[in-house]
């Protein structure tokens, strides 16, 4: 079977057929061996190519000697990032310990951290602009470390559609890392680092066909993906026929890529038979991935021009309503929160505020309650935001919200095809469900 017929894409990049397809390895603790295993068992020309990006923790005084060793191991060429560094196929890049790295097009920026050292997250942030990058040409491998840096990045990678990978926990030095990128429930494999060579060195031949026709579907393929439809729905008693069909079918693509399955009929026997397979196509047709002020642009106008608005308007003594479907893990209906909190504030407004916060994901829903979030939030928010709303916890690896903003919202599983909406609302926030 040819690839299912698309009629969107979600992370576009300016030339798909000519981008090197870009993996993006993060470490820390324990990380040299997992690298130094990785790479001695990558082939000299791992197939049609990737270019490998290294992001490692590091005290950014230390002169790290990483792209020596790891030249030991490997006959590619490893190079440390300068600023203005194209990617080139079967190439290695290891960033800097002082600096934050970036892909912009088919080059590798370096920049200023925002955050102190303590609190950066250097691979989510090398992750998230790969995502953006590189979309579904783009891979994420989780090795050794302690914390949670790069779990955040694991999920813009799924959304992107493309690859994530994470050591075996039980085959790290510290499994830290990896255990927080599997928790996820994105990560596409978990093997020893040796393994997770091969299975990069099959993405990237892969993913650079350059076959991007798009059948129509025939009666046969046709049959099988509505028994897909049907699989999904007695699993998980949603209804997944009136969503978006390029979103659905490349979800689907992407998990018949990663069972090596051609045949959509062969892929719908495969659910038949396989539960957790199920589960997985469920997790990805989601695409739980959001963050605190997504699109600066616009929530910089609902804070000018709507919120002021919508206080004015509200009679005296009447709560303003707000209902955000689709609300992932609940930064969405925070943000708003934060905006409504903090004019509220500064004009001594006596509204009550009520947001209704509501998802199909019952594991999303559970984050969004319990309001901890890791501290790469950090670069999403204004020192001043983090101080107001959010309050460190032990560690430093995590911040939850202040009880004032928690109360604001109150978050519950709905899904909008077969449950009542909520009414006398005052804004809907449907950003995150039009991704769908």
């Amino acid at each position: 079977m040819g690839r299912l017929p698309s009629t969107s894409t979600e992370n576009p990049i300016t030339d798909p057929t000519a981008a090197v397809p870009v993996v993006g390895m993060g470490a820390s603790a324990g990380g040299l061996a997992a690298f130094k295993a990785f790479f001695a068992h990558l082939p000299a020309k791992p197939g049609a190519g990737a270019a490998f990006v290294l992001v490692q923790h590091l005290s950014p005084d230390h002169r790290s000697i990483l792209r020596e060793l790891i030249q030991q191991c490997t006959a590619l060429p490893v190079r440390e990032i300068t600023d203005g560094l194209a990617v080139r196929p079967n190439e290695v890049y290891v960033a800097p310990a002082d600096r934050d790295v970036e892909l912009q097009d088919t080059t590798l920026h370096l920049v200023e951290p925002r955050l102190e050292h303590s609190q950066r997250r250097p691979i989510d942030h090398f992750l998230r602009s790969l995502a953006q990058a590189r979309g579904a040409s783009a891979a994420a491998i989780i090795l050794s470390g302690t914390g949670s840096d790069g779990t955040e990045g694991v999920r813009a990678i799924s959304l992107a559609q493309g690859l994530v990978l994470a050591q075996e926990p039980g085959s790290a030095e510290f499994d830290g890392m990896p255990r927080s990128a599997v928790a996820t429930g994105v990560v596409d494999a978990q093997l020893p680092a040796p393994a997770l060579a091969d299975r990069v060195t099959a993405w990237a031949n892969g993913t650079l066909s350059l076959d991007r026709t798009e059948p129509n579907l025939g009666p046969a393929e046709t049959s099988a993906l509505s028994q897909v439809h049907a699989l999904l729905h007695a699993r998980t008693g949603h209804d997944f026929s009136l969503y978006k069909a390029g979103t659905i079918n490349r979800r689907i693509e992407r998990r018949m890529a990663l069972q090596h399955i051609t045949s959509l009929a062969d892929y719908a026997h495969c659910l038949e038979g396989q539960p957790a397979e199920v589960d997985a196509l469920f997790r990805d047709l989601l695409i739980g991935v959001t963050q605190f002020f997504r699109d600066p642009a616009v929530f910089d106008l609902l804070e000018q021009r709507v919120v002021p608005q919508l206080l004015r308007a509200s009679p005296a003594g009447e709560p303003v309503r707000i209902w955000v479907p689709g609300c992932s893990t609940g930064e969405e209906a925070y943000s708003l929160g934060m905006l409504l909190l903090e004019h509220a504030e500064s004009t001594r407004s006596a509204h009550r505020i009520q947001i209704f916060a509501t998802d199909i994901d019952p594991t999303a829903i559970a984050r969004a309650r319990t309001g901890r979030y890791p501290a790469s939030i950090a670069e999403d928010l204004t020192p001043a935001r983090l101080a107001r709303h959010f309050t460190a916890e032990p560690g430093g690896e995590t911040y939850r919200i202040h009880k004032a903003l928690r109360d604001l919202v109150v978050f519950s599983e709905q899904d909008i095809v077969r449950d009542p909406p909520f009414s006398q609302l005052d804004l809907i926030s449907c950003r995150n469900l039009l991704i769908y």
